[in-house]
């Protein structure tokens, strides 16, 4: 039943619900996601959230909402936020600490790490039950010689890198990975806790692409899919060409898009919901 067509008098309209009862993904006792939408909280409307806790050096893998914007509010450690934008081409990475918010707007690639223990991060979406498309999926489900062939690249190296990646990945390195690198010191020296983003601030040079984002359980891709059709990312948030964008910066009225840059994101994938997911 739709928030539409609820009937608030009803004897099953909700008003409360636990989201501590619904994880998303656990990968340990102090890594994992619980998840509230429409489905848990019929009378929610048009907003969902994820309660996401993580410990220092873990990632909320790369990944992009093709229906919803993503605010990400830190409730406790420190975090750094990373957003690709799609116009000016530039990695934002945003550090926020308690009480500070960092703005995803639709169908931007991002992905968030915690710079220290007991991180606690909530993800509010203005969509009831907000669509992911995981950076992980992308890069086991995209055959090997595709991605040699587009790129000019050694199909059997790039068949030996991806093919760890088996499940979707949601938060990692995953809790098997042999290899362990250092971020949380990285991310400590680089971005301290309680330090607040200077207005202005763009990506470091030479950074390094983003990863994605964790895929839907191998369950959730049935044989057979039919491919949604491919996002475009919404004019709305159109920057001019070469534009570093402050923090909290607000696109002007009237600004123009970028040329070029109509359409950065189309790709087509199956469309995992969380009321899909069995964990």
């Amino acid at each position: 039943m739709s928030y539409n067509d609820l009937g608030f008098g009803s004897p099953d309209t909700q008003f409360f619900f636990d989201v501590n009862t619904n994880t998303l993904f656990k990968k340990d006792d102090r890594n994992f996601i619980n998840a509230l939408g429409i489905q848990q909280l019929n009378t929610l409307g048009n907003s969902s959230l994820l309660d996401i806790y993580l410990s220092a050096g873990n990632v909320v893998e790369p990944h992009y909402h093709q229906n919803a914007c993503e605010l990400v509010y830190c409730i406790s450690g420190a975090a750094v936020v990373s957003i690709l934008n799609p116009f000016s081409k530039q990695l934002l990475n945003i550090p926020i600490k308690p009480g500070q918010v960092a703005n995803v707007p639709k169908a931007w690639w991002h992905y968030e790490i915690a710079s220290v223990d007991n991180t606690h991060l909530l993800a509010i979406f203005d969509a009831p039950t907000p669509e992911v498309i995981l950076g992980s999926d992308i890069l086991r489900l995209t055959p090997a010689n595709v991605w040699a062939h587009t790129y000019c690249l050694d199909e059997k190296k790039v068949s030996e890198t991806f093919a760890p990646i088996e499940p979707s990945v949601f938060i990692g390195p995953p809790a098997n990975c042999p290899k362990r690198p250092p971020f949380s010191a990285e991310y400590e020296q680089r971005y301290p806790q309680g330090y607040a983003a200077p207005q202005g601030y763009g990506a470091p040079q030479g950074y390094g692409a983003p990863q994605g984002y964790g895929a839907p359980q191998s369950s959730l891709v049935p044989q057979g899919h039919v491919p949604i059709q491919g996002y475009s990312a919404p004019q709305v948030y159109s920057i001019p060409q070469g534009y570093a964008v402050p923090q909290g910066y607000a696109a002007p009225q009237g600004h123009g898009e970028a040329p070029g840059n109509s359409q950065p994101y189309s790709l087509r994938f199956p469309q995992p919901k969380w009321d899909d997911l069995t964990l």
